[in-house]
């Protein structure tokens, strides 16, 4: 009995450990539960513990009992209690004792290999029955994924997880190029990214800019002077706002994000080029080094601030 208790304060002693160790994933696991299932959850859980408490109080009443007959059967108080009779069959078992030397070489008669020999050792019933449950979960096992084809393998449990992942990745992929705007975007250098721009630029921009970015209406995107800035933020802000009052319509509405950052990658890609007939500089000499780190105002008219390239 009182080893039965101490088992039990040792298992209720752990389960706090454990829980602590996976909080992170219950408390994730627990805020995507609906009201509905929370409550069963927390019925679940009483009517587990009023039954944890009632075969507490069945096995204290069952020692109760043993002990009065005991006290009222004194011929009873050498015979052992329920737990050491179930703890010698199911657990520890009972080893047969070996007599002297002789019955000892006897029984290792049989097991001795170059010179080495030893004694056929008892097996508890616990390991006996886990032996006996791992055949049975092999078994088990072997004819469900090898004969019936139920379940998956370890191959097909790491394909459909590289599957899940992708889909994941595509999506939080999405999220970033959502959130693409003139105060995070930075230079698409892959080669994606400048083709795509590139396309834009050809079908867009090419009108007012010359498909080699030489200028026309538009200033020439070779050289390094620039009206409102270099850098890719400011590039970024001029393609998304646009100047209409310079002739420069706003892209964000038919343009995304990612490829408002592609065509404004690719211009400044344009640096240092030799378009046919380039237009003279305008506006300052940009250089990267000392440009100002300019954070766009939290209200500005997309008029006002923008312009063209």
């Amino acid at each position: 009995m009182k080893k039965f208790l101490m088992s039990l304060a040792m298992l209720a002693l752990a389960g706090p450990a454990w829980a602590q160790s996976e909080e992170a994933h219950w408390f994730t696991t627990l805020q995507n539960i609906d009201p509905g299932e929370f409550t069963l959850l927390v019925i679940i859980g009483i009517v587990l513990f009023v039954i944890l408490i009632l075969l507490v109080l069945m096995i204290y009443l069952m020692s109760f009992m043993v002990t009065v007959l005991k006290k009222e059967n004194p011929e009873l108080e050498h015979e052992p209690s329920w737990w050491d009779k179930f703890n010698e069959r199911f657990i520890t078992g009972k080893m047969d004792e070996v007599g002297g030397e002789a019955e000892q070489e006897k029984l290792m008669s049989d097991h001795s290999y170059d010179g080495i020999t030893e004694l056929d050792n008892f097996m508890p019933p616990w390991l006996q029955w886990v032996f006996v449950g791992s055949i049975v979960v092999a078994a088990v096992y072997f004819v469900n994924y090898t004969v019936l084809g139920y379940g998956l393998t370890g191959v097909e449990e790491y394909e459909e997880e590289l599957r899940i992942e992708a889909i994941a990745a595509e999506a939080r992929m999405a999220t970033m190029v959502a959130s693409i705007d003139e105060t995070n975007v930075t230079v698409d250098e892959s080669s994606g990214g400048l083709g795509a721009g590139k396309s834009i630029f050809e079908t867009n921009c090419a009108a007012c800019h010359a498909a080699d970015g030489g200028g026309g209406v538009g200033p020439n995107l070779t050289d390094t002077y620039w009206l409102h800035g270099g850098d890719i933020k400011d590039v970024f802000t001029v393609v998304k706002y646009g100047v209409v009052a310079k002739g420069m319509v706003p892209w964000e509405d038919l343009l995304t994000p990612q490829e408002i950052q592609q065509v404004s990658s690719y211009i400044l890609s344009l640096q240092g080029s030799s378009p046919a007939n380039p237009k003279e500089p305008q506006g300052e000499l940009y250089s990267p080094e000392a440009a100002p780190d300019l954070s766009p105002p939290a209200e500005t008219d997309s008029t006002a601030v923008v312009a063209v390239l």
